[in-house]
């Protein structure tokens, strides 16, 4: 494992957000959920989309609040346009189980 700095690290903007939308996204090559996450005024709204159809469907996914890092560059994925990456762990499948805070916290926070 390669060891980065603590100066490193704060270059990753890693926020709290909502899911305020969620959709199928068939066209995707593995099976993957589009989502519309609102990260509170100073950031807005932000698109992606993501292989969590093991344990998430479009409709359990609206409210929940996730982690996501906001200051990597727009990436196409096929008909989407990838604003932020959201943040999971494998489950003992391989299945993306994603991260999110355990108690109410504003959105837009930033993960110190």
């Amino acid at each position: 494992m390669a060891e980065i700095s603590f100066d490193d690290f704060l270059k990753v903007d890693i926020r709290v957000g909502q899911i305020v939308r969620a959709e199928p996204f068939p066209e995707a090559r593995k099976p993957a959920i589009k989502m519309w996450i609102d990260f509170g005024p100073e950031i807005g709204e932000r698109k992606t989309s993501a292989h969590v159809t093991v344990h998430y469907t479009p409709e359990s996914l609206v409210g929940k609040r996730v982690m996501a890092v906001v200051n990597f560059p727009p990436r196409q994925i096929g008909p989407v346009r990838s604003e932020v990456l959201v943040l999971g762990v494998p489950d003992a499948e391989g299945a993306v189980v994603l991260l999110s805070p355990d108690q109410d916290v504003p959105l837009g926070g930033r993960m110190h």
